[in-house]
């Protein structure tokens, strides 16, 4: 998709659904985006706010998040980053590149393709999920599959196929 050099230019919805973006450390969907756009801009549609979100994404302002288990989240944060989503309430939380051991310098051989960039995506179960577990045990999915591969973060290893 080419974005015209008109649609590129800092109008006043653009400018708060940006703004209001790099507030959240939630990493909302454009859905939950609008309704907090929409509080300060009531006029605004949700089309207006996916069509700015695109193109804030294609012009390297913003990042969009099509992660597996669910609906496109983004992010205002543009600092280097990964990401840890809980597969118990699909909350997303950011992880420094620091706190990632052993990943800092990926490289892809035997392929054709010129890299030019690259994501990872943890799966775990966040604080809040498993203090709900611990007090009220049963109500959720058993966690028996997880490791603790690195200090402070559960990495969830696939079920196996019997």
């Amino acid at each position: 998709m080419t974005v015209s050099t008109n649609s590129k230019r800092m109008t006043r919805q653009r400018r708060l659904v940006l703004e209001e973006l790099k507030k959240l450390k939630n990493h909302p969907s454009a859905d939950y985006l609008f309704g907090v756009v929409r509080q300060k801009m009531p006029n605004i549609s949700l089309g207006t706010v996916y069509r700015n979100l695109d193109v804030l994404v294609n012009s390297g302002q913003a990042l969009k998040l099509d992660l597996a288990g669910g609906q496109c989240r983004y992010d205002g944060d543009m600092s280097p980053h990964h990401h840890i989503r809980c597969s118990v309430c699909s909350a997303i939380d950011d992880l420094s590149e620091s706190a990632v051991a052993g990943i800092d310098k990926p490289r892809v051989s035997g392929s054709d393709y010129v890299v030019t960039g690259w994501r990872m995506e943890f799966e775990g179960v966040c604080p809040r999920c498993q203090r709900a577990k611990a007090e009220n045990p049963g109500s959720q999915e058993e966690a028996s599959h997880t490791v603790h591969a690195f200090p402070n973060m559960s990495v969830t290893q696939p079920e196996s196929e019997e």
